[in-house]
């Protein structure tokens, strides 16, 4: 359930490489902690991210969670069907559950991010 073809944070978000916008959503491993998501608070168009800060909150019957940016960047769409139906992170976290797309202002930070076995890895270790 881990794609091969992302790149991970070690707090649970995943990246998808499209050119010089990435793809941001939370793992399988993430919804499945969560359990059912209730609603996605999702970040304004335009906005400025710096690697590391607050991009989004995904709530749950459970709790609360912030998403962080995987990279830099600048809000260049939202998943605004997540509105509607934020359950589509629990069915799809890949696919129809993708969160926000950046584009992406320093591409050197995807050297940083978790391969799919480094994250792989980190799981199997609890993390």
């Amino acid at each position: 359930m881990i794609p091969n073809d992302l790149k991970f944070t070690e707090t649970h978000e995943w990246l998808r490489v499209e050119g010089k916008v990435g793809v941001i959503g939370i793992t399988h491993h993430a919804q499945e902690q969560l359990s059912d998501i209730v609603f996605v608070e999702l970040p304004d168009l335009g906005k400025e991210l710096s690697q590391g800060s607050e991009c989004a909150v995904v709530e749950s019957c459970k709790t609360a969670a912030d998403l962080y940016a995987p990279v830099s960047g600048k809000v260049a769409e939202v998943n605004d069907d997540l509105q509607d139906h934020p359950e589509y992170i629990n069915q799809d976290p890949y696919g129809k559950g993708w969160i926000l797309k950046i584009s992406m202002s320093d591409l050197s930070e995807l050297d940083g991010l978790l391969s799919a076995e480094a994250y792989r890895l980190q799981i199997e270790q609890g993390g």
